[in-house]
């Protein structure tokens, strides 16, 4: 799994979510329920991962919406 998204924007990741499903590329969103742990101010940034294989695609998809600039660095 690769890491292409970090963000406390909860709309963000909900919309990021919805162009993959779309498109059909399986992702994982990561720390959504740590709100919990630090009393829901939205300090600690959820993360969104996609499949290995699947990084390009993801990657090619969010930069044509317009939402490349939010992408995570390649390799990180």
């Amino acid at each position: 799994m690769r890491e292409i998204l970090r963000t406390n924007d909860a709309v963000l990741v909900s919309a990021i979510g919805a162009l993959l499903d779309g498109a059909h590329i399986r992702h994982v969103v990561l720390d959504q329920n740590m709100s919990v742990l630090e009393g829901s101010l939205g300090i600690l940034p959820r993360r969104l991962l996609v499949a290995d294989e699947d990084e390009a695609a993801a990657r090619r998809l969010l930069t044509e919406a317009g939402l490349g600039h939010e992408l995570r660095p390649d390799g990180r």
